[in-house]
């Protein structure tokens, strides 16, 4: 009876008191609660991560402006007609370390996109792309309009002179002509239109850079600004993809022999906005430092956007003999190495 009776004793004297037992009571009810929520917070965002998200209109179209924060974003989703409370993609997007990563432009979606797949679109950057198609042989007055006219962009260049938009892509030229590549060019919605021009100058930089390294080492011509002068006539003059070579041999051959290169796209690109579409003999008589019937040599700038073609006809013109050609009045030219077959020639498809 005495050994039980000190068992009963030691294990009394071991036993927490009353207060520490209270204590680990309610930490271990607090405890479980906080497991219960955080399996409860688990269980919900896998839920509305999943969830499809519904919307007034399908599609929707919203914004995200430059530098807007994870929550700024949600906030735009929400108002934007999407049934998805803002606090949930934020929650979302910092569970997964994503609130960092939204990227700005104007997005697309449609009914049947998860809260995730919505995050997913904002953090890669997914945007709505939208295009402007810059064509071979436009001026760059031609190509202002294009800009002002689309519907996409932001107007930045509007107000601008040609010389302020040439100081802010960081061009090195003092004249806008013919320094852009045609192409096709993609674009957000709301991309400024300054963002364009830069990306087709340095495209057409690029080109012309590369064809100036791979040009025949014979070209009268002293430095790319030359070439792209030249191309740029050569693509005003082209009717036809197949005589391209032949009409860059041809002026070639005249800067060559000193000729004066007496081309009628010239003698209209000085002519401006004065060109009706008609072009008299009193206009190619008119001296403008574009007029290549008075003047010996290249124009002082491009006359057009020439295309990747015509730069490098122009940088390796084939071999010829040829220094005349006329329209036959199909779109196709035919060539002469003598004035009197070219004679020949103008009366034969010009004066018929």
């Amino acid at each position: 009876m005495k050994g039980r009776s000190a068992i009963i004793a030691l294990t009394l004297r071991l036993r927490p008191p009353v207060h520490i037992q209270a204590f680990m009571r309610t930490f271990k009810i607090a405890l479980l609660l906080v497991v219960l929520v955080f399996i409860a917070a688990i269980m919900g965002t896998s839920w509305f991560s999943v969830r499809h998200l519904s919307m007034r209109n399908d599609p929707t179209v919203f914004s995200i402006p430059a530098g807007a924060s994870l929550r700024t974003a949600a906030q735009v989703i929400e108002g934007a007609g999407i049934d998805l409370p803002a606090w949930q993609l934020e929650w979302l997007g910092r569970v997964m370390s994503r609130s960092a990563q939204i990227k700005a432009g104007s997005y697309e979606i449609r009914e049947g996109l998860t809260t995730l797949g919505l995050l997913d679109k904002l953090t890669r950057g997914d945007v709505m792309q939208t295009e402007l198609v810059l064509v071979e042989g436009k001026s760059f007055r031609q190509l202002r309009a294009a800009l002002n006219a689309h519907p996409d962009l932001a107007h930045d260049t509007q107000s601008l002179s040609d010389t302020q938009i040439l100081a802010k892509i960081g061009a090195s030229e003092t004249h806008p002509e013919g320094l852009f590549y045609p192409d096709t060019y993609l674009f957000h919605k709301g991309s400024s239109d300054i963002d364009v021009l830069r990306r087709a100058y340095k495209a057409m930089q690029q080109r012309l850079n590369a064809a100036w390294e791979r040009r025949d080492r014979s070209l009268p011509l002293k430095t790319p600004y030359e070439l792209l002068i030249l191309a740029s006539i050569v693509e005003k003059e082209t009717g036809r993809s197949v005589d391209r070579p032949q009409v860059a041999a041809v002026f070639t051959n005249r800067l060559r022999r000193g000729m004066m290169l007496q081309t009628d796209p010239t003698v209209i690109y000085g002519l401006g906005e004065r060109f009706d579409g008609n072009l008299r003999k009193i206009d190619l008589q008119t001296d403008t430092p574009w007029n290549t019937y008075t003047r010996v040599g290249l124009p002082p700038t491009p006359i057009a956007m020439p295309g990747l073609a015509s730069i490098q006809a122009t940088a390796k013109p084939p071999p010829s003999d040829k220094y005349y050609f006329v329209a036959r009045g199909d779109g196709s030219s035919e060539f002469s190495n003598s004035l009197t077959d070219h004679n020949r020639a103008v009366n034969k498809y010009q004066r018929r």
